[in-house]
């Protein structure tokens, strides 16, 4: 199952190089495409994209409007981690999840009355915190195969950014010790910042004493103008903060998308391109992408294994999450597995991606791999056949020239 999973996901790596759309007036333009390939490989469906961020320089804000859109069919995520056959083991009803993100519209559809949201989180302005709060915790509404991860969890939504997405640290740690005093069991920090803050620090270390699982975006998005490629590897926070899960994005061949920025501090990668989810206004879809779709993934995935193993304690969910992942060169989050799997003592000590790399990450891309040695295989099983042919060829005209080239089973008259 999990190999066809990943061959369907080559095949479907191309069609997500299109070009990107952008909600109208809103900004930055958001790196999504504008269209998503369906989890069957048909041609995908046409979706407006979900901003990250609305632009830091406008004079007024615009929220990212409605779409007039609906989904109609699966998209390749959902897929790729088993969410069908995850949702016959646990639907994460009793966790909580908290969202640090831009907010969540609590009467969004899917989300059911599930969700808390106090004063400004509340206020989904850009719309991806509801986007994101569908991947953890909706139920799809009138699709149901769009949903997420833990369709029964509560969500705890917090506000880490400004009205227009734009992250600040004051607020992140405002939301981490707000989550921690809310009790919730899985800690989502959908935003990365560039610089260790010391409040942010102590507030992550008081979540992690209080028991939470705590996951963090291991890189920003990229920038909307200039290259990544100009901005050096460095540790982004809280990701870098010790014991959390930091997660980076992954296209369907397992490959991070252009452009994204490069850390060290990777622990998994989830799906974070062609996403499919609802947004704050009107019952359409978007599609997004971005680190923090993979993180809200990744959490979602922390809180079905809190449902399923709830003794387990928070180093042990992370564990088990980086364990059972599939191998790569970073680890790629299998939620089924990490459910499902029932792991021995030899599982005890940290799996390969839950030991940071020292160098900067970059997935590789096996597809071409993969082709070639399909090829080379069947140049091998021709070839061996044309050398059968041959032995053939040549054991036949030895027995031809010792009969005298008769036809095999003529016998030699006798004449009176």
């Amino acid at each position: 199952m999990r190999s066809t999973r990943l061959l369907c996901g080559a095949s479907l790596a191309a069609a997500l190089v299109v070009p990107v759309a952008a909600p109208a007036q809103a900004g930055p333009p958001s790196r999504t495409p504008a269209a998503f390939p369906a989890a069957d490989g048909a041609k995908g469906q046409e979706l407006p994209g979900m901003p990250t961020a609305l632009d830091p320089r406008a004079e007024a804000v615009t929220c990212t409007p409605a779409s007039k859109e609906r989904a109609k069919k699966q998209d390749w995520s959902r897929q790729r981690l088993d969410l069908d056959r995850l949702h016959r083991h646990t639907t994460g009803a009793g966790v909580t999840v908290a969202l640090i993100s831009t907010g969540v519209d609590p009467g969004a559809e899917g989300l059911d009355g599930r969700v808390t949201a106090d004063g400004e989180a509340a206020d989904d302005c850009v719309g991806q915190g509801t986007f994101l709060a569908g991947l953890i915790g909706g139920t799809g509404g009138s699709t149901s195969r769009l949903a997420g991860v833990v369709p029964d969890a509560k969500i705890l939504a917090l506000r880490g950014t400004d009205r227009r997405g734009q992250p600040d640290a004051a607020l992140v740690a405002a939301a981490v010790r707000a989550a921690t005093t809310a009790k919730a069991d899985v800690i989502a920090v959908t935003v990365a910042l560039p610089r260790k803050d010391t409040e942010l620090t102590k507030a992550v270390a008081e979540a992690r004493k209080a028991g939470a699982v705590v996951v963090a975006a291991a890189t920003p998005e990229p920038p909307s103008r200039g290259s990544a490629d100009e901005i050096p590897t460095r540790t982004y926070w809280p990701a870098g903060e010790p014991g959390v899960l930091a997660v980076a994005d992954m296209l369907p061949s397992g490959a991070r998308p252009d452009g994204a920025l490069s850390t060290g501090d990777v622990d998994l990668a989830a799906p974070g391109a062609g996403v499919v989810s609802g947004g704050p206004r009107g019952k359409g879809h978007y599609l997004g992408g971005g680190v923090a779709v993979a993180t809200a993934y990744a959490a979602g995935a922390a809180a079905a294994v809190r449902a399923t193993h709830p003794d387990d304690k928070a180093a042990a969910v992370t564990r088990r999450l980086t364990a059972t992942a599939y191998p790569a060169d970073m680890p790629q989050l299998d939620a089924y597995a990490a459910v499902t799997t029932v792991l021995g003592d030899a599982a005890a000590p940290p799996a390969a991606g839950a030991q940071r790399a020292a160098e900067p990450v970059a997935v590789r891309d096996t597809s071409d791999t993969d082709r070639a040695t399909g090829r080379a295989t069947l140049f091998v099983l021709l070839g061996a056949a044309g050398v059968g042919s041959l032995l053939w060829a040549g054991f036949a005209l030895t027995r031809a020239r010792a009969r005298g080239w008769r036809p095999a089973g003529a016998g030699t008259s006798d004449k009176g």
